[in-house]
């Protein structure tokens, strides 16, 4: 007897600017709720990550589903789908919204309290939601073409790793706030924190690259191990372009001859300025432009990228 040919999931025009996974159900993105109790609202108790889809396609959908259950683990959160349902969930939640290009993010709280135990957050039942919305730019076209204008926190460190392991895609974003309010208030796009010892560690929601003398360099502690930064690693070495994972200072942005920041919410980004000083001329230099152009072209390889399941 021949096997039925598995149905199509057809797009929910309810869904057309978003729809999310939650207590078990796919729903439009404007009606997914939280109580306010849980611990994920309340303390930051949770984790997440994000996959980037474009042209239908997750990107490295693999590196990101491993760091997410390897946070999950650290935090000592039972996720409560399997990696084959979570997999399927996120394909069923793309295909339902109909995105070709999504910005597709997974969270796993720890759950509202038991009354009988209140403060005893292993009494807590896990609450995982997921949502897919149209792809999120860090910095829009405009912003890209000229380069983007960072500033060095100088008032607001970022939070030790010993206190929270940066590791560990998390919520605690109280540092990287107030330092982007400063910036942000003085004419800057966007800003980089440094630890308490003076090293260089990373912005809100991305890591950053400087490039010298045919290497590029990025911090190597007190930052998430970005997906992002890691295809950027992989590409120089596919390149055959130097890289070094080390302390830096930001005398090693204002001595760079080029820079660049990296993330899921819009690949890899040029610098140009960093305190108001131009980084080399003042322009988006040719070394970041050709590892922007691969990092894009990366998207439809089937070794970096698979597409979305649409009958999931």
């Amino acid at each position: 007897m021949a096997l039925a040919e598995a149905e199509t999931t057809l797009p929910d025009p309810k869904m057309a600017q978003g729809g999310a996974f939650i207590d078990g159900a796919f729903v439009p993105v404007q009606d997914a709720k939280i109580s306010v109790l849980d611990f994920g609202l309340t303390r930051s108790d949770c984790t997440y990550d994000v996959v980037g889809v474009w042209k239908g396609r997750f990107f490295r959908l693999d590196r990101h589903l491993d760091r997410f259950e390897a946070s999950c683990e650290r935090l000592r959160l039972a996720l409560p789908l399997s990696r084959e349902e979570l997999e399927a969930t996120l394909h069923r939640l793309v295909a339902l919204t109909g995105l070709e290009d999504a910005y597709v993010s997974m969270t796993l709280t720890r759950g509202r309290p038991n009354p009988a135990a209140p403060r005893d957050p292993r009494q807590c039942v896990p609450n995982f939601y997921a949502y897919a919305i149209p792809y999120v730019w860090l910095a829009n076209e405009a912003q890209q073409a000229k380069g983007l204008a960072l500033k060095i926190a100088r008032d607001v460190a970022r939070i030790s790793r010993r206190s929270v392991d940066q590791r560990t895609k998390n919520y605690h974003w109280l540092d990287l706030e107030m330092a982007l309010l400063d910036a942000l208030d003085d004419g800057a796009d966007s800003v980089l924190l440094k630890d308490i010892d003076g090293n260089l560690t990373e912005g809100p929601g991305y890591n950053v690259f400087a490039y010298r003398d045919g290497v590029w360099s990025t911090p190597d502690t007190n930052v998430l191990e970005g997906i992002t930064r890691g295809a950027v690693l992989d590409l120089l070495a596919e390149m055959n372009v130097g890289s070094s994972v080390r302390p830096m200072t930001e005398d090693d942005l204002f001595g760079a001859e080029e820079v660049i920041v990296t993330t899921t919410a819009g690949g890899v980004m040029p610098v140009t300025a960093v305190d108001g000083r131009p980084v080399g001329d003042g322009t988006p230099g040719p070394q970041a432009a050709r590892l922007k152009a691969l990092y894009w072209d990366k998207h439809t390889d089937p070794a970096w990228s698979v597409p979305v399941d649409r009958t999931a």
